[in-house]
């Protein structure tokens, strides 16, 4: 069995007051916090991430239940590539889907709709320029849209 050794007793950080530890348990005594903070880093980074503050305490134990916020951390991942190949694919079945597949949503349901309303055009015989148009400016823009989005993350495609 491990022996853990209390922290010293004094007024740590609870919520928005400070409560004091006698260095076996916590005591009813609660107060406003100190006038003095302790240095804050930004909420945002120099690249638009969110960052949250480390917690000020790791030890004394937390205080009764109810009273305690455990912190979780945020995880930034690595920015996975966008395949034009992949992308072209799509939109050569489905055009617009490409472009959907880069995370630009609204301009793929715009091709989309626009080839699916040429189809219905086609009886008219007009329809079918605009079937081979808006089914080639999903392939052009799938294949673009993919190697832009490459570009502005610094990846080579």
């Amino acid at each position: 069995m491990r022996d853990r050794s209390h922290p010293p007793a004094g007024w740590y950080p609870v919520g928005d007051s400070e409560r004091y530890w006698d260095g076996q348990a916590w005591t009813d005594q609660v107060r406003a916090p100190s006038a003095q903070t302790p240095w804050q880093p930004p909420a945002v980074d120099v690249h638009g991430f969110r960052h949250q503050a480390p917690p000020t305490q790791q030890w004394p134990p937390p205080p009764p239940p109810n009273t305690w916020v455990t912190p979780h951390r945020v995880s930034h991942g690595h920015v996975t590539p966008k395949s034009p190949g992949l992308s072209l694919l799509a939109s050569f079945f489905i055009p617009g889907l490409g472009s959907m597949i880069n995370g630009d949503l609204a301009r793929g349901l715009g091709i989309m709709f626009g080839y699916f309303v040429s189809c219905l055009l086609v009886i008219i015989f007009i329809g079918i320029f605009g079937v081979i148009g808006f089914w080639v400016w999903g392939l052009v823009d799938a294949y673009q849209g993919a190697r832009l989005w490459n570009a502005r993350h610094g990846i080579l495609s």
